[in-house]
């Protein structure tokens, strides 16, 4: 698998999360146990994980599940959000972050896989802030591939995808929400809908 570069998903994050204001950060987002704060606090977290990941720094950064504890935004997320995405973006550009094993979320794969891993989860997550907080989001076609490549079901009858029960889309709907949908989120959600 060649490397891919996450800075433009890094980046796209980084403007949403400015985007958002204070008075939102208490909204629902289409992750039902999350409000904005958590999200936000989710994905600072997985940017610092990530990033160690590439550079294969183990430690409770690479090796906490995601779940074991609710995120708690930082004071200072305004400012250490976009620093840590834009650390996770360039130790990902590095060759090496490419190379042998890695570990993120205590779960070990191929570096070049959790490579793309990192970009699906900023997708994905880039898509939840931006639907959260009512903010535009397009995302190039081979980014779209890549995270369709790797949430599409290995046994498509299970109905089972990476991240739970994938939520079916018309045929002919965009890749976007094609993605979205693999992803367990439903493609139309919005604030109103809620928890």
């Amino acid at each position: 698998m060649t490397p891919i570069d996450l800075g433009a998903a890094a980046e796209r994050v980084a403007r949403l999360a400015e985007g958002i204001d204070d008075e939102r950060l208490d909204d629902p987002t289409p992750c039902p146990e999350y409000a904005v704060r958590e999200l936000l606090a989710h994905v600072a977290g997985l940017s610092v994980a990530f990033r160690d990941a590439a550079r294969k720094q183990f430690g409770p950064t690479t090796g906490t599940p995601p779940g074991s504890s609710r995120p708690v935004l930082a004071d200072d997320w305004r400012t250490a959000l976009p620093k840590a995405l834009n650390e996770l973006a360039a130790a990902w550009r590095e060759p090496d972050a490419w190379v042998g094993n890695t570990q993120a979320g205590g779960i070990d794969l191929p570096a070049a896989v959790m490579g793309r891993v990192a970009l699906d989860e900023l997708l994905i997550h880039g898509w939840d802030l931006a639907r959260a907080s009512g903010q535009s989001y397009e995302v190039s076609e081979e980014e779209l591939r890549v995270s369709e490549g790797l949430l599409t079901p290995a046994d498509d009858a299970s109905g089972e995808g990476f991240f739970g029960p994938v939520v079916a889309v018309p045929d002919g709907a965009p890749l976007l929400d094609r993605v979205i949908g693999l992803s367990g989120r439903r493609p139309d959600w919005s604030p109103a809908q809620g928890h």
